[in-house]
């Protein structure tokens, strides 16, 4: 099946499993805390489960999903470098439970520890990111980036997530941030997709797991969007369970931002 045609089949895939198994639980599921204190629901497990079953149909690979053990995550990913699904059942488990709209199913397939194939959709939005490395980035039919032209930093609109973020960084970008207007959104995938879009300029994480960037870096590069790690300019090299990102949806945004974050941290 040539890639344009299976990357078609895999935004029907995240379609169907969100209309049959997480909408249906939407405000209506109860929740448990996992060992990190994170949310989880029945819908995360439901989901997850579907996905394996569709996803290997296919393209025959074994699937890394978010709600696995971290061993069975480490195993996967050492054995499986030809070819893996990677996904995050429902990414915003917290907006999910809370009734907020920002969640999301994120879907990638990785070669050799670099994503080829990526879909995030939300189904509240009934919105659709999907990107094919070498080939481009969409929402609903429409190529990314959404938004075009260069902003500049003081009008800059940036997602940040300091939870993670260690150093001064926390305090710095809340406190004398570069830029001009600050979001937070609660979903990784969503924030990768909305930098795509051209919605937000800016993006800094302290520590993504790999099914939160999975899909997502790959539709914001697809879309023209650069990053790096905080520690390294090589982000494919840094800790694939703890990545964190500094990106940006043009070159002179990123240049700034990049330095602005590096020397803050």
């Amino acid at each position: 099946m040539p890639d344009l045609e299976k990357l078609e089949r895999l935004c029907a895939i995240a379609r169907q499993v969100a209309e049959e198994e997480v909408m249906p639980r939407f405000l209506s599921v109860p929740t448990e805390r996992k060992r990190d204190g994170s949310l989880f629901t029945e819908a995360d497990l439901a989901t997850q489960m579907a996905l394996a079953r569709l996803l290997y149909d296919l393209a025959p690979y074994p699937m890394l999903g978010e709600e696995m053990s971290d061993e069975k995550h480490q195993q996967l990913w050492d054995e499986n470098q030809s070819g893996l699904w990677v996904v995050d059942p429902i990414d915003g488990t917290t907006n999910f439970v809370h009734g907020l709209p920002h969640f999301a199913v994120s879907i990638s397939l990785m070669r050799c520890g670099r994503p080829m194939m990526g879909v995030v959709y939300l189904p509240v939005l009934n919105e659709c990111f999907y990107a094919l490395a070498g080939y481009g980035a969409w929402m609903n039919g429409v190529r990314l980036p959404l938004v075009h032209g260069e902003t500049q930093m003081a009008e800059a609109v940036a997602i940040v997530e300091p939870k993670w973020l260690s150093g001064r960084l926390p305090s710095r970008v809340t406190t004398v941030p570069p830029f001009g207007s600050l979001r937070n959104f609660g979903a990784s995938t969503i924030d990768w997709c909305y930098l795509a879009a051209g919605r937000v300029d800016l993006m800094l994480h302290g520590a993504q797991k790999l099914w939160d960037y999975a899909a997502g870096a790959l539709i914001a590069e697809e879309a023209g969007c650069l990053y790096a790690a905080l520690a390294t300019d090589d982000y494919w090299r840094h800790n694939i369970w703890a990545r964190s990102v500094v990106a940006a949806r043009t070159p002179t945004l990123f240049e700034a931002w990049k330095t602005w974050a590096r020397a803050n941290h």
